[in-house]
């Protein structure tokens, strides 16, 4: 996930999901479904874009909008790679919001990169609204006026509302706010909050949100907070724990593929495996590390958050695989579910 240092903790009493052991998804096991909704004869939903430069807590704020964890957070940028798509559904208004949490806006000469670009040009296509999210730590920078010139070519009918995160622990947040509203597009709205340590602030944020759905049919079932698929959810968990605890340059040509799901059976815990892929092979013994010091840790910190998220006792397989210069092969990037 792309966000600050302090977005890493991580909010326990918000995992009020797991991930579904029998679905494709990451549902909420408390969701009543459609035909229990309270009658209202005007359904409405519609879909939000979340961008912003790498670093600036995108994906905290998505977690904090949906009470559940579906993105991965980090202290390192480009943790998100792909628009993951969160729902929240509002069961007795009939409303329902699909968020997309975008990559963060940067340059970069990989396929990779390629890909996380048609992510974000693809995600605010054709939404109701943008939420432009920017760190009040810092004045805009280059990053920044990039994501500002992207914003400038959307249709003027899709209103843009200035999220000024980090307020917790900004000097000047309101100066902050007044650069970066003078970068170019027109802002609708602008928020001043902290997706951390304020979940009220993006509570408010989220029934504003609501207020502004067109009537149309909800596009994912009630009980539904992500569309990820399970394997897909329990690998960004991994790899995020494998870039906590990796430096340098190598956590960012490190990906996950799960292999194997079994599911537990009596006294047996849920049995997952998965790789961890690396460019080099110089790569493969520091990810392992010494006696294997360093997979174990980044397995112990993986398995911890999802027996947390899954409710249940997890066995957690981890081997270190040398798929060189994976972010360059397409085939590769499609393995790992990285295609358009």
């Amino acid at each position: 996930m792309n966000d600050g240092p302090d977005d890493v903790r991580h909010e326990h009493d918000l995992l009020d999901s797991a991930a579904s052991r029998g679905s494709e998804t990451v549902a909420s096991p408390d969701a009543i479904s459609m035909d229990e909704a309270a009658v209202d004869p005007v359904m409405r939903s519609g879909f939000v874009a979340i961008l912003g430069k790498p670093n600036v807590g995108k994906s905290t704020l998505l977690n904090t909008l949906l009470g559940v964890k579906v993105a991965p957070i980090s202290p390192k940028p480009q943790t998100t790679r792909r628009g993951v798509r969160g729902i929240w559904t509002d069961r007795a208004a009939r409303r329902q919001l699909v968020f997309v949490d975008t990559p963060g806006l940067h340059r970069g000469r990989t396929e990779l990169d390629a890909f996380m670009t048609r992510e974000i040009r693809g995600a605010i296509a054709d939404v109701e609204v943008i939420l432009w999210v920017v760190d009040l730590r810092r004045p805009p920078g280059d990053e920044d006026r990039e994501v500002a010139r992207l914003l400038t070519g959307v249709d003027p009918s899709t209103p843009i509302f200035l999220i000024g995160n980090k307020v917790d622990v900004a000097k000047y947040p309101d100066e902050a706010m007044d650069l970066y509203g003078d970068l170019g597009p027109t802002m609708a709205r602008t928020y001043v909050l902290s997706a951390l340590d304020d979940p009220e602030a993006v509570y408010d944020l989220r029934d504003d949100l609501l207020d502004l759905l067109p009537e149309a049919p909800f596009f994912f079932p009630e009980n539904v907070r992500s569309d990820q698929s399970r394997e897909a959810w329990v690998a960004e968990l991994i790899r995020e724990s494998a870039m906590g605890h990796l430096r340098q340059e190598l956590p960012y040509s490190v990906a996950v593929h799960v292999t194997g799901w079994q599911d537990a059976e009596g006294d047996q815990p849920l049995v997952l495996q998965a790789d961890i892929w690396v460019e080099k092979p110089q790569h493969r013994p520091i990810a392992i590390g010494h006696g294997g010091r360093m997979i174990k840790e980044i397995g112990r910190t993986a398995r911890k958050q999802l027996e947390v998220f899954m409710s249940e006792r997890i066995f957690l397989d981890l081997e270190v695989v040398v798929r060189r210069d994976w972010r360059m092969d397409p085939e590769a990037l499609r393995e790992l579910g990285y295609a358009n």
